[in-house]
């Protein structure tokens, strides 16, 4: 087994150990769903104020309104009773650091892990790519607050999304740990 593997399975004794939280039932406590990037950075439990059963969390690269997420949500709501959703992004994301092209391009050469520095995204080898890469949207983000709101406007319009259910718009700030309203966003996922 891995190094990694090896600390995860000693993190998951310990955290057996003390495990209290076996009879929380599934839907979320406090009736609400955040969706949000999945950075190693962000901790929504803690800059939300969640404890285990509180709140679903769905995350992706970016936070964004895939369809994929989109799909968790109005589960969130239809099976599972949540009433209100979150859309959070977050600066100094790394979605903000290439375009589909360039995703695409990397993976057309490469499968390998690449590298960035001042000139840009790189390449460590060539060969064994693949163009399949051109037929997934990257969802990168060329504007942050843009961002926010495209994905709300997404979520609010879209035809399996009841209009009673308010979406908010925010950014965390990854420097001081605020979460800062775009509200624009808020404005446009207001309930119906």
């Amino acid at each position: 087994m891995s190094k990694i593997v090896n600390e995860v399975m000693l993190a998951n004794r310990e955290y057996i150990a003390n495990f209290t939280k076996g009879d929380l039932v599934m839907p979320p406590a406090r009736q609400f769903a955040i969706l949000t990037c999945m950075d190693a950075r962000l901790d929504p439990a803690k800059y939300a104020g969640l404890s285990e059963g509180d709140a679903h969390v769905i995350r992706n690269a970016g936070g964004r309104a895939s369809d994929d997420a989109i799909r968790s949500l109005v589960i969130s709501y239809k099976l599972l009773g949540t009433k209100e959703w979150f859309v959070i992004h977050h600066t100094n994301c790394g979605m903000e650091t290439f375009t589909d092209d360039i995703m695409r391009d990397l993976l057309a050469s490469s499968l390998k892990t690449a590298s960035v520095d001042e000139n840009g995204w790189h390449d460590c080898c060539e060969g064994g790519g693949s163009h399949e890469a051109k037929h997934i949207s990257w969802l990168t983000i060329s504007d942050l607050a843009q961002s926010v709101v495209e994905d709300v406007e997404r979520i609010r319009h879209h035809p399996l999304v009841p209009s009673n259910i308010p979406v908010y718009g925010y950014i965390y700030d990854v420097t001081t740990g605020s979460l800062i309203e775009v509200p624009e966003a808020t404005r446009i996922g207001r309930a119906g």
